[in-house]
């Protein structure tokens, strides 16, 4: 899916106007809610628009916002800025079988700026997600198993980088963020969940018993 997202209007000024206004507040930004034009937008691609001080501390930031909520990403315009940066880092302990079925294997914490994935080979995979967004709700997105990502680090090198299991997904996710694109767009819309009923029924390894109980993907 291609992003059909209108890009931000802001300017440059704009922006680092907005990210002072975070950086001083002296607390921790709430994150945005879907609803909110900002994550509907294209994002401005990073060029400068902060010098290196004001990036840093934007990340920091963001890092620490990730690990309050907690998740596992975090795109700039989930705090209301339309700038191409996320962050990402999944640290968490899951369960083995969990881990198995998934391919989740720890992600260390990285940023990137103006992200852009491709896919490797044809290989599919589906499972639940949620997004700090979207608060309480879970659904099903069938992704690329593998991806190619290319970014630029917060030092301006270019990087790419490859992806595969819950980390592609992971990567999938955030650079979406950065281009207008939240997981609904993607998910099975008979597989959404409130997360009460995905803890309770649905919280499994992979998506067959929910797959077969609320149809969706039958065809798969």
């Amino acid at each position: 899916m291609s992003s059909d997202a209108k890009p931000t209007d802001f300017s440059a000024a704009r922006i680092q106007e907005t990210v002072e206004q975070v950086l001083t507040a002296g607390v921790l930004p709430a994150i945005v809610q879907a609803g909110h034009p900002v994550l509907r937008q294209f994002a401005a691609p990073f060029s400068g628009q902060l010098n290196d001080a004001q990036l840093g501390q934007l990340i920091d930031l963001m890092r620490s916002v990730m690990h309050k909520a907690p998740g596992v990403g975090l795109a700039a315009p989930q705090l209301g800025i339309p700038l191409q940066v996320a962050v990402l880092e999944d640290q968490f302990v899951v369960d083995a079988e969990v881990a198995a079925a998934r391919g989740r294997e720890p992600l260390p914490f990285f940023a990137m700026l103006n992200p852009s994935y491709e896919p490797l080979g044809g290989s599919t995979v589906a499972f639940y997600e949620g997004c700090l967004s979207l608060n309480g709700l879970q659904a099903a997105v069938s992704r690329p198993e593998a991806v190619r990502l290319d970014f630029a680090s917060p030092d301006g090198s270019t990087q790419q980088r490859e992806f595969t299991g819950w980390q592609a997904r992971i990567v999938q996710h955030e650079t979406d963020h950065v281009h207008g694109i939240l997981y609904l767009d993607r998910a099975e819309l008979r597989s959404i969940s409130n997360n009460a009923e995905y803890s309770a029924r649905w919280a499994q390894p992979d998506i067959s018993l929910a797959r077969k109980e609320l149809g969706f993907l039958p065809g798969d």
